[in-house]
């Protein structure tokens, strides 16, 4: 019986845009001739958030995008990292530049360069990075204020949230579509800055959540056995949605990877090129294993549908490697010498790339062995050059280029390296002509006793018109024909052009010489090329960026007073609840696991003299605006607001807010945007050394801030659940039976650190530094210049140590102790010691760069 064919249905709306990275000019090329509709790059005089990449040089610019002009491609340069107020000034000649050179948007995360760039130059389109952290129509309401043309959503959203918000929004949406995924929120994670002070929000991220981790469960080792990178996620490949984020009419697709080769570009970008026109023509992607093949070659920690099909922390993070493994090929069944006998899974040949999996799993990240085949011979002994899949062969390596000691039988092998496919990846984009060309429709008039008339026109495109400088003559022997003129015009090896369509207007006979359309065709395909290559007309205006440079508020200008240091602490039990009380801080925020809590806590603090306030959580995502209906309910004094919905709700609602440092506020203009939005105060983000945030105080008013001295440093803030993945047999919160509730864990690093992970009320995840970080050698300096909120945030302290805390920070800001005796004494009373943390280094984040 046959089977029937599924039927299809064509895409109704517009095919997203298939955008692929460029970290240098060959990227560039294997996007283009593979297919890409945009490249999105790099500059290397930094702002953004891949400085090991190539990238390109400012004097680059005209070049590439004339390029891409050419080739119907469009260009988004990223600056889609913080910018602190002393490096501002570089930013005015490089937007102009970016602006001149005709490119065509800006990936940015930073709330102050948006603003610079829409002052600098308003026809340029500003793209919200997602390092923005916009996570639904709420929060991208309130951005959208800021000129964006676009926003970029962040990878942690379903098929189901996207369509939600691409139906209550009118901003065009782009949505990761395959590559490397970052287990935490794109600008919520402060590892890298937190342990080594390479912040990823300054393009500096040292893959901290590539490397292995041990479970700690209420105070014992949980054995998980060969389950070690418990914070690696799988590789998204999203082909499967396609079609589903196509009918949502999300505007563009996202390869990420501006750290990848271009082989690797070519390759990625190839397979999505047909998968969106597979699904514009038929409404369906089918990706073969071939293909997958293909693609899991070029880079592969294991593919998986990401969070695009929604949450499922174990096949999202099975934890059992973090590196590129590519294929499986099979089995060490046999090892004799330096060679092993498999049976073939997929294609083998001489000089493919091999890895083994290894016995030292237990104690390195590394725990593969690899090589190039050096030979092949089948079972009887007879060589071979390939070998197709599922035969059984004895693959040989080069002597000593194996430490046979560590790999045992049944040992997994990785084809991750095909030569020939690289080979043929890198043909399709390094020829001397175009592959990938612009369809171009001619018209032509040609009428004896009149000029021959020529003109070219791109599909949906300019056109460009010219005429012969003498009449035609009635031809004798040979008129001209709808054939030889085709012919002629369809001669455009040379160009990135191809004829599509000739309309032809055809009478008397006349003679067209050759060499007459010829010429006509190389005039007009010339003239029509400078138009093309030729960059949009924009206003540009430097002295409006300029203007933005200078301070809001300077020291000169403060009446510092002699209003008294005001302090406000962050609690997450009830017994620190009562330890703020008794300690009578000014101000205590509220932060709980279970929001139930809130009332006891609102009741609790009511009748003292302390200020209530609830903090929101970190992200907002489509059908989550009841949670900060709840928190209205209590009646809080002030918000703690973690992001922009919260701040707009709270705002409309008659609340007090201030900002948390998940708003990423790094300079004064993204300071004095936050502010407009009616918040209070704001805190400053915690990528700002000491230095850094003494130049934020010096260019506003001083009564916007409230300075967080004490704390432990959130690192990762995650919508993967570690509880979930190892703690549960369920895949997400509705099947968990919540282990978060009844378990205390931390996660153990490579040195021994044993960080805290707690979860929210959203079940969102964030890994604590393990040891709390004060910023007491500030706090003289900070009130010298005319701060007077200060914060304390506690984790998993004992009300005796609240009590302390509260108390030596009490008496550093009355000037009664040193910090050296603040940090002396909190050591004594912290189980894991105290450090000077962040705001004391020194360092400059660009000066890698």
């Amino acid at each position: 019986m046959d089977t029937p064919t599924p039927q299809t249905t064509p895409l109704t709306t517009r095919p997203p845009e298939l955008l692929a990275p460029a970290g240098d000019w060959e990227c560039a090329r294997a996007a283009i001739e593979n297919g890409a509709d945009a490249i999105y790059f790099g500059l290397d005089c930094g702002f953004n958030a891949r400085h090991r990449a190539k990238n390109f040089h400012l004097d680059d610019l005209e070049a590439l995008t004339r390029l891409l002009r050419e080739r119907g491609v469009r260009g988004y340069v990223t600056m889609n990292t913080l910018v602190f107020p002393s490096e501002m000034p570089r930013l005015v000649p490089v937007i102009e530049r970016i602006a001149q050179a005709g490119v065509d948007a800006v990936l940015v995360q930073d709330f102050g360069v948006a603003r610079m760039v829409r002052a600098i130059c308003p026809d340029l389109e500003i793209h919200a990075s997602t390092q923005m952290s916009l996570t639904s129509a709420e929060t991208i309401s309130v951005a959208a204020a800021l000129g964006l043309s676009r926003v970029v959503l962040a990878r942690e959203l379903s098929v189901a949230e996207i369509e939600s918000i691409a139906a209550a929004t009118e901003m065009p949406l782009e949505v990761f579509i395959h590559g490397a995924l970052c287990v935490a929120y794109s600008g919520q994670c402060l590892t890298s800055e937190s342990l080594g002070g390479r912040s990823a929000n300054r393009g500096q991220c040292a893959q901290a959540c590539r490397l292995p981790y041990e479970l700690v469960c209420d105070g014992q080792d949980r054995d998980l056995g060969d389950v070690r990178y418990l914070l690696s996620p799988q590789d998204l490949a999203g082909y499967g949605a396609i079609v589903a984020l196509a009918r949502a009419g999300v505007a563009s697709l996202k390869i990420e990877g501006r750290l990848k080769t271009p082989e690797y570009v070519a390759n990625l970008t190839g397979h999505y090129r047909r998968a969106i026109d597979q699904a514009v023509r038929q409404g369906v992607v089918e990706i073969d294993a071939a293909a997958k093949q293909e693609m899991e070659l070029s880079f592969s920690r294991g593919f998986a549908p990401g969070w695009l099909q929604g949450n499922d922390h174990k096949r999202l993070v099975p934890g059992k490697h973090s590196a590129k493994r590519g294929v499986h090929l099979g089995q060490v069944q046999r090892i004799d010498g330096d060679r092993i006998l498999t049976r073939t899974e997929v294609e083998l040949a001489l000089g493919d790339g091999l890895a083994i999996e290894s016995t030292e799993t237990a104690s390195s990240e590394q725990a593969m062995q690899g090589g190039r085949v050096y030979s092949l011979h089948r079972v009887d002994g007879q060589k071979l050059r390939h070998v197709a899949a599922g035969q059984p062969v004895w693959i040989g390596f080069g002597r000593g280029e194996i430490d046979w000691q560590v790999i045992t039988a049944d040992a997994s092998i990785f084809k991750n390296d095909d030569p020939r496919l690289n080979r043929r990846l890198r043909q399709s984009f390094s020829g001397p002509d175009a592959v990938t060309r612009r369809e171009v429709d001619f018209s032509v008039t040609a009428v004896t006793n009149q000029p021959l008339q020529l003109t070219a026109a791109l599909v949906n495109g300019p056109s460009y018109s010219v005429q012969s400088d003498r009449p035609l003559e009635r031809a004798r022997q040979h008129p001209a024909t709808e054939a030889m003129l085709a012919e002629k015009l369809s001669r455009l090896g040379a160009t990135s052009l191809a004829m599509r369509h000739l309309q032809l207007t055809l009478e008397d006979e006349p003679m067209v010489p050759a060499s007459l359309i010829n010429s006509l065709r190389r005039q007009a395909i010339d003239g029509l090329m400078q138009q093309i290559q030729s960059p949009p007309p924009r206003g540009v205006d430097r002295v409006a960026g300029e203007h933005l440079l200078a301070p809001i508020a300077s020291p000169a200008d403060r009446d510092l007073g002699s209003e008294p240091p005001q302090l406000s602490v962050l609690c997450r039990t009830m017994d620190q609840v009562a330890a703020a009380i008794d300690a009578g801080v000014e101000l205590i925020y509220a932060d709980f696991h279970d929001i139930r809590q809130y009332a006891q806590a609102a009741e609790l603090v009511r009748p003292s003299s302390s200020a209530f306030g609830i903090a929101t959580v970190r992200m907002q995502k489509p059908g989550e605006m009841g949670l900060l209906r709840v928190l209205k309910r209590h009646r809080p004094d002030f918000i703690l607001a973690r992001n922009l919905a919260a701040i707009e709700f709270f705002r409309e609602s008659g609340v007090e807010v201030i900002a948390d440092f998940s708003l990423n506020v790094a300079n004064h203009r993204s300071a004095q945007w936050i502010r407009s939005l009616g918040v209070r105060r704001l805190t400053a983000s915690y990528d700002l050394n000491r230095d850094q945030l003494a130049d934020l105080v010096g260019s506003l008013p001083t009564e916007w801030l409230e300075v967080v001295l004490h704390q432990h440093i959130p690192m990762f803030h995650m919508e993967h659940c570690v509880f979930c993945a190892v703690l549960s047999p369920g895949t997400n919160k509705t099947n968990c039976g919540r282990p978060c509730d009844d378990h205390v864990v931390q996660l153990r690093d490579r040195v021994g650190a044993e960080h805290p992970l707690q979860a929210d009320v959203a079940c969102r995840n964030t890994l604590y530094n393990a040891t709390p970080q004060s910023g007491a050698e500030t706090a003289e300096s900070l009130l010298r210049a005319g701060v007077r909120w200060f914060r304390l945030e506690m984790l998993e302290e004992s009300p005796a140590q609240v009590a302390t805390t509260i108390a030596l920070y009490r008496q550093l800001l009355c000037g009664t102790v040193s910090p050296e005796t603040v940090w002396k004494r909190l050591r004594a009373t912290n189980r894991v010691g105290v450090t000077r943390g962040t705001l004391e280094s020194k360092r400059d984040p660009l000066a890698v760069l």
